[in-house]
């Protein structure tokens, strides 16, 4: 078995992770996706503010690197993620990330709901997301199927991958952090 110090030496040069996240919509609540929110009648209830595209790149980031998941840094039984910005969350993967010696090359997302149309907002959407990623817009792929025939008229669900690239040395990206 390699060594701990073998192990560093043989870093991989790139790190695939997905995530996925889906919320219920409910009334009384603002539509949040990819940190921008939406003109509709319903949100996404969830413990924080239900951004299911922000939760879902989280945890591909987190699973990436090996990270415990967003339930396990963020728990919805403490009550002070209730309402929380999901932009919190993916600072902190990112954080992660770049503690492991990595930085995002790039994601790919799907969002699946039946409503809002996503069309109008993709651009908004993706260029946010990259401002949060601090990549490229067109490294960010963004796409919206609806769930026809599944019976999820009132469910949003999102499938994120992410490819991450070893970034200088881990030891100075971990001083950067601190």
């Amino acid at each position: 078995m390699p060594s701990a110090k073998d192990q560093r030496a043989t870093k991989p040069a790139t790190r695939i992770g997905y995530g996925f996240d889906s919320h219920e919509f409910r009334s009384g609540t603002p539509l949040k996706l990819g940190g921008i929110t939406l003109a509709h009648d319903k949100g996404l209830g969830g413990h924080s503010d239900g951004d299911v595209l922000l939760h879902a790149i989280t945890d591909a980031l987190l699973g990436a690197v090996a990270a415990p998941d967003i339930g396990d840094l963020f728990p919805p039984s403490d009550a002070k993620w209730k309402g929380a910005d999901s932009v919190v969350f993916l600072r902190e993967a990112l954080k992660r990330v770049r503690h492991a010696g990595y930085g995002v090359a790039n994601i790919d997302a799907s969002l699946i709901l039946a409503a809002p149309k996503i069309g109008p907002h993709a651009t908004a959407i993706r260029m946010r997301v990259a401002q949060l990623l601090g990549i490229p817009a067109d490294c960010v792929g963004l796409k919206a199927k609806t769930p026809e025939g599944l019976n999820l008229e009132n469910t949003a669900l999102t499938h994120v991958v992410v490819l991450l690239e070893a970034r200088g040395n881990p030891k100075k990206a971990r001083k950067k952090t601190k």
